[in-house]
C-alpha cells in the first residue's frame, strides 16, 4: 500500500530566528545605551534650579530636550567605546556579556547607531535649543570619544575627564536658557563631580587589592592612598566652596524667615560627611546607587533639596 503523499507545508514569511533578531537588536542597543546611566542627565536642571528658574515656562519645556539629547549624546559614547573594546571585553568575566562583546549587537552596527546619534544630537541642540548647547554638547562627545580611545589610559587625566563630563551636564541647563553659570556654581558642582568619581575609583581600587587586571587596568597604577587623597581634597574644595556661596554678601539677600541658604550648608556637610563613609569603606560605587541605597543619606539629600530650594526662592 502505498503511502500517503503529504503536501508541503506553507513556508512562513518570518522565521522565529528572523523575527526575534530584530527585536533582540533594539534591546542589545538599549542596553548598551545604558539606560540606568541615564539618571546622571538629570543634572542638566542643576543651573536653573540654582537660579530660582527651575518652573518657569521655558524651563518646562526646554530641560526635557536638553535631558533627551544629553542622553542621546552619552548613548552614542556607550556605543562607540563597546564597539571599540569588543575584542577585549570578551575576555573580561564580566563585560564580555555585553551586547556588543557577546554578538547581540555587531559592532559596525553600533559604530552606525553611536555615530548617527552624535551627529543628530547636536544638529537637533543647535535648532530645538541655542547654539550655545550645541557646541557644548560637541565639546562633549569630543572629550568622551577622546577619552574612549586614548585618554582613560593616562593617569589623573581619565579622573578629569569622567569629572568634566559630569560638570557638563550641569552646565547644560544654563546654558540652554541663557542664565549665567556662577563661579560658586562651577567650583561646587565640579569638585563635588570629583570627590564622587575618585570615591568610585578608590572603591574599584580596594575590591580588586590583589586581582590585578581583573578591573580597568588603569588602577594598578594608582595607589589607594593617592586616591583617597583625590576624594578628600575634593570633598573639601566642595564644601568650602558652597560654604562660600552661602555666605556671601551680595548674593541672594534674605528676606525670608529664616537663613536658609545658611541652613543649607549643614545639610550639605551632613550629606558628605555620610556619602565618604561609603568611600572610606570601599563600597561607594556608582553615585545614583549609593544614595539609592542608603535611607539616611535620600533623607539628608531630600532636606538639603527642601533648604535650597527656600533659599533660592528667597521665601
Amino acid at each position: 500500500m502505498a503511502e500517503p503523499t503529504t503536501l508541503p507545508e506553507p513556508e512562513s514569511t518570518t522565521t522565529p530566528a528572523s523575527a526575534s533578531r530584530p527585536r533582540g537588536l533594539a534591546l542589545g542597543l538599549l542596553r548598551t545605551a545604558r539606560p540606568r546611566q541615564w539618571a546622571k542627565n538629570v543634572l542638566v536642571v542643576a543651573a536653573p534650579a540654582s537660579a530660582g528658574e527651575l518652573f518657569t515656562t521655558r524651563a518646562l519645556i526646554q530641560l526635557p530636550l536638553v535631558f533627551v539629547l544629553f542622553t542621546a549624546c552619552a548613548a552614542a559614547v556607550y556605543l562607540v567605546n563597546d564597539a571599540r573594546d569588543a575584542e577585549a571585553d570578551r575576555a573580561h568575566p564580566v563585560k564580555r556579556h555585553r551586547p556588543v562583546a557577546a554578538g547581540q549587537v555587531p559592532v559596525p552596527v553600533a559604530y552606525a547607531v553611536g555615530g548617527t546619534l552624535a551627529v543628530l544630537a547636536p544638529t537637533a541642540a543647535a535648532w530645538l535649543c541655542s547654539p550655545r548647547t550645541s557646541a557644548l554638547l560637541i565639546a562633549y562627545l569630543g572629550l568622551q570619544f577622546a577619552y574612549c580611545f586614548s585618554l582613560k589610559h593616562v593617569l589623573v587625566v581619565d579622573l578629569v575627564v569622567v569629572t568634566t563630563g559630569f560638570l557638563m551636564r550641569a552646565m547644560a541647563g544654563g546654558l540652554a536658557l541663557g542664565i549665567p553659570l556662577s563661579r560658586w556654581f562651577l567650583i561646587t558642582t565640579g569638585f563635588g563631580a570629583l570627590f564622587m568619581v575618585a570615591a568610585k575609583r578608590y572603591s574599584e581600587a580596594v575590591q580588586m587589592a590583589g586581582k590585578q587586571g581583573a578591573t580597568r587596568v588603569l588602577l594598578t597604577e594608582y595607589t589607594v592612598g593617592y586616591l583617597r587623597f583625590v576624594w578628600q581634597l575634593a570633598a573639601g574644595v566642595a564644601v568650602l566652596g558652597y560654604c562660600l556661596w552661602a555666605l556671601e554678601e551680595g548674593g541672594v539677600p534674605h528676606t525670608g524667615l529664616l537663613p536658609w541658604r545658611q541652613l543649607s550648608v549643614v545639610a550639605f556637610v551632613l550629606a558628605i560627611l555620610r556619602y565618604a563613609v561609603f568611600a572610606d569603606r570601599g563600597t561607594a560605587g556608582q553615585p545614583e546607587d549609593v544614595v539609592l541605597r542608603d535611607r539616611a543619606l535620600a533623607l539628608i539629600g531630600v532636606v538639603w533639596i527642601a533648604l535650597y530650594g527656600l533659599a533660592v526662592a528667597r521665601w
